[in-house]
């Protein structure tokens, strides 16, 4: 089976803007990845300048182009040395890897010139952004109801991609895109950080993401998905931790983390994220558009992740969820002042599927709900959805958790004729907060047991005894996307 591989590792930075004027010197080094290279180039051998203000959108592309005629050749990899990189977006190539130095920044850029805007307070240009497509599993843009801007990083139709670094940095300097958004002024949907299309064999690893105008990370359409710690190969190599960090502050809007959408065989594992929206929202397309496309999300594993979200969710499933989502598994999850610890979000009208899901493991300090699912979430695409389309919610099942300082254990609201079904809740023990809510659970249109959960669930989740206490199902089989193999690279050249 292929792999499309994105893989996520945990470090903190910090972010010094090295001198990238100093004249480059040899180097070599190693760091561990899904695919090694034959061909080595630095940025500035393609006129790249590191000052934070020089445009380096030109350059990023050059020197992919060049070495995209290694693809057939072992493969080829990009340095991006010490400094404050601005740049548009620019397109991946297959076979290849983009590795950012831990002093490395990619600025996005705002403006035509930083310069011009700091001057004269002009709003920023978003002439660095190409508008394309609406997803086809969407028909419209998230934002607007035309296209969308490409994404800072963008690979389509690519094999083999490896985005990674010893903790470089990625800063999508989303405040402005932010305040266009909230002011109603975004005339096409906001760019992301990291879009793969259509790809295989693709890794991000070892990098902190930051202010992305939108979502962070966004794989769609693409099979074996994998976001998952190598930081075993990374500390016997280099002394460190390892991880995918991704910040935003909570009030930005939409930064989601990571967002499989329309994928199989996914994994997600020791993540940090503090995020404006959900930490990890798995999709599958939007109403009549995703029915039609009928690409489910399914096979994801999400383990040690970490989220801070005070307005969202640690793992959301949906609200476009109309090609389906099927065997999610996530474990080990802390939340840490979050609203929610695994949200179900859908509406009549989506369509689509969510079923056979398996959480356990999972630490909440301070959340406003520890279980959330809503059947009258979010809007349409449009006014051409199907009032028949209802969607399948079945054979879910939460074990093994304990949550602190909640404010209600629980807030279960199924579609009326369209109940949700085979929920099972066992070994929770969940501790209220001072002011917490009256009644504790809240329930309609659901149905399944519970077993040894404090406070006692709602009568539509019965308790099944002492006599019979009992675990809810987990999968004890591995995926695929647990067999990926790392090797240690080496990248020798100017630096």
């Amino acid at each position: 089976m292929e792999v499309v591989v994105v893989l996520a590792l945990v470090v903190l930075l910090s972010i010094n803007g090295g001198e990238s004027r100093k004249a480059p010197v040899d180097e070599c080094f190693e760091y561990p990845a899904m695919s090694c290279r034959a061909h080595s180039a630095s940025l500035t051998e393609f006129g790249g300048v590191g000052d934070g203000n020089t445009l380096n959108t030109k350059a990023f592309q050059a020197a992919i182009d060049h070495l995209s005629q290694y693809a057939s050749d072992g493969g080829s990899q990009l340095f991006v040395p010490p400094g404050k990189w601005l740049t548009g977006s620019f397109n991946l190539t297959s076979n290849f890897t983009l590795y950012l130095h831990q002093d490395a920044v990619l600025l996005a850029s705002q403006m035509r010139s930083q310069i011009r805007y700091l001057a004269t307070n002009i709003d920023m240009d978003e002439s660095e952004w190409t508008v394309i497509e609406p997803l086809p599993s969407y028909g419209r843009g998230r934002d607007a109801a035309g296209g969308r801007f490409i994404s800072l990083i963008f690979a389509t139709n690519l094999t083999d991609v490896v985005i990674t670094g010893n903790n470089g940095t990625i800063d999508g300097q989303g405040a402005l895109w932010w305040d266009k958004f909230h002011a109603g002024k975004l005339k096409y949907t906001r760019p992301y950080l990291i879009e793969i299309m259509y790809s295989e064999n693709v890794e991000i690893s070892h990098l902190t993401l930051v202010n992305s105008p939108s979502w962070n990370v966004h794989p769609v359409y693409s099979s074996a998905i994998v976001i998952l710690l190598i930081g075993q190969v990374y500390d016997e190599a280099r002394s460190s931790t390892s991880g995918l960090t991704i910040l935003a502050p909570v009030t930005s809007p939409n930064t989601d983390g990571i967002n499989p959408d329309s994928c199989t065989n996914t994994r997600i594992q020791d993540c940090y994220i503090v995020s404006g929206d959900d930490c990890v929202a798995v999709k599958s397309g939007w109403d009549e558009y995703g029915i039609a496309y009928g690409m489910p999300t399914k096979q994801l594993v999400i383990r040690r992740l970490t989220c801070i979200s005070p307005f969202s969710a640690v793992i959301a499933l949906g609200s476009e969820m109309s090609g389906g989502i099927q065997d999610v598994r996530a474990e080990d999850i802390l939340a840490i002042n979050t609203e929610s610890g695994v949200r179900i979000k859908t509406a009549v009208g989506r369509g689509g599927f969510v079923k056979d899901i398996y959480v356990k493991g999972m630490t909440m300090k301070t959340m406003k709900w520890a279980f959330w699912m809503t059947g009258d979430y979010g809007s349409h695409a449009d006014n051409n959805y199907d009032p028949n389309a209802l969607p399948v919610i079945q054979n879910i099942n939460y074990r093994d958790m304990v949550a602190e300082n909640v404010t209600m254990a629980a807030r279960l609201e199924g579609i009326s004729g369209d109940p949700f079904t085979g929920i099972c809740i066992s070994n929770v023990t969940i501790e209220l907060a001072k002011k917490a809510k009256k009644v504790p659970w809240n329930c309609t249109d659901v149905s399944g047991i519970s077993s040894a959960v404090v406070p006692q669930p709602c009568a539509l989740l019965p308790d099944q005894g002492p006599e019979k206490v009992i675990a809810c199902n987990f999968p004890e089989e591995s995926l695929p996307v647990d067999n990926m193999q790392v090797q240690m690279c080496t990248y020798k050249g100017k630096v």
